[in-house]
C-alpha cells in the first residue's frame, strides 16, 4: 500500500480577513506559522519518504515549518495548487456574495453547478487533483507520501475515495487549517481507505 499524508496549509492573512485566495499568492499569519510548528511536533516521528508540496507560497511556508525535519528536497507542483477562481480571486468573499449572489450561493451550497467564467468548476479541480495523484503514485508505489496543498484540492481527494458526490463537496468534516488526512491506496489504484480525515480518526 501507499500511504498518502495530505497536509493542508496554515492560516493566511487573506484566510483571517475573508479574502478568496484560489491561486493568488498570500502568506502565513502568525497564528498559520504557529499551526505549521504545533503540526512539526505532531509528525516529527513519523518517517516519511518523499515530500510533495503546491508552488503556492503558503504551502511552501507550510511545509518548511511542519516538515523541518524531514531531511530530503521537496518537488513542488502547480498541480497541487488551490482550485482557480479567475476574477473572484483577491475580492473579499462578503463583496462577492452582493456582486455575484446566485455564483456564490452555488459555490457554498451546490458545488456541483458552480460555474464562473475562466474559473475551474469542482469537476475540472477534482481531475486535476486526481491526475497528480496517479502520478504521485507512480511514482512512489509502497512508500510515506507526504502532499501539502489546500482545502479544496484535499477535498476533492477525499470526496473521490470516499465516492462522496460533487454536491456533497462541502459537507463535513470541514479542511481546517494545518488539518492531517491520511488515504492507504494499493499499488494497482483499485482499493484505497480513508484511515484519517481532516485529523479524524476511523470512525468520523
Amino acid at each position: 500500500m501507499t500511504t498518502l499524508h495530505l497536509i493542508r496549509h496554515g492560516e493566511t492573512d487573506w484566510n483571517a480577513e475573508g479574502r478568496i485566495q484560489g491561486q493568488m499568492e498570500s502568506v502565513l499569519s502568525e497564528l498559520g506559522k504557529q499551526q505549521a510548528q504545533e503540526l512539526q511536533v505532531k509528525l516529527q516521528s513519523l518517517d516519511f519518504d518523499q515530500v510533495f508540496c503546491s508552488s503556492s507560497t503558503r504551502a511552501r511556508q507550510t511545509a518548511e515549518l511542519a516538515l523541518s525535519h524531514i531531511d530530503q528536497p521537496f518537488t513542488y507542483l502547480d498541480s497541487l495548487k488551490e482550485i482557480y477562481l479567475a476574477r473572484w480571486e483577491g475580492q473579499l468573499y462578503k463583496d462577492i456574495e452582493v456582486s455575484d449572489p446566485q455564483a456564490s450561493h452555488a459555490f457554498r451550497q451546490e458545488p456541483h453547478t458552480f460555474d464562473v467564467s475562466g474559473a475551474e468548476t469542482f469537476a475540472n479541480l477534482q481531475r486535476r487533483a486526481l491526475d497528480a495523484i496517479v502520478q504521485i503514485i507512480d511514482q512512489c508505489r509502497g512508500k510515506e507520501v507526504v502532499i501539502v496543498s489546500h482545502g479544496a484540492w484535499i477535498k476533492s481527494v477525499l470526496c473521490h475515495y470516499e465516492g462522496r458526490a460533487l454536491s456533497q463537496f462541502w459537507e463535513p468534516p470541514r479542511m481546517h487549517n494545518c488539518c492531517h488526512s491520511i488515504i492507504k491506496i494499493s499499488a494497482n489504484g483499485d482499493d484505497a481507505k480513508i484511515v484519517r480525515y481532516a485529523d479524524l480518526d476511523e470512525g468520523f
